[in-house]
């Protein structure tokens, strides 16, 4: 399990690639039949807009993101109880982000297909409504 911390620094953003390549060699990489990535970025629609259809909010041309790194653990924690997941991780952004940061990458690895969806899907929205802060900044 790992979270790693970004900076407000696309420089410090962790290869894909490379958590692949860890995650292929990991101590249960042989029952992996599947990985899935997400990719979080900082879009110029507003949430509000995306999630609820309210077009009362302007351009997105930034934001603030924090979170809070024992819910995090916790959440993966959590997603590892989950069936068929054997490799998660979790690398999450901070402080004011411009349009097209990276927020956050997520990957798991499972079993079939099924799991892994679930997983991902289960982890990114746990993060997003329980373990982070964010504020849109508009033009």
């Amino acid at each position: 399990m790992e979270i790693s911390y970004g900076k407000v620094n696309q420089m410090n953003r962790p290869s894909v690639d490379e958590w692949l390549k860890e995650a292929k060699t990991s101590h249960d990489a042989n029952k992996c039949g599947m990985y899935l990535v997400h990719n979080g970025i900082v879009r110029e629609t507003p949430k509000a807009k995306v999630r609820f259809n309210e077009d009362t909010q302007k351009s997105v041309r930034g934001m603030f993101f924090t979170y809070d790194d024992v819910k995090v653990t916790k959440a993966i924690e959590d997603t590892y109880k989950m069936p068929g997941i054997f490799y998660v991780k979790v690398w999450l952004n901070q402080g004011n982000l411009e349009l097209n940061d990276d927020i956050m990458l997520v990957l798991i690895g499972g079993d079939i297909r099924p799991h892994v969806v679930d997983a991902l899907q289960s982890l990114v929205g746990y993060i997003k409504n329980e373990c982070v802060t964010e504020q849109e900044k508009y033009s």
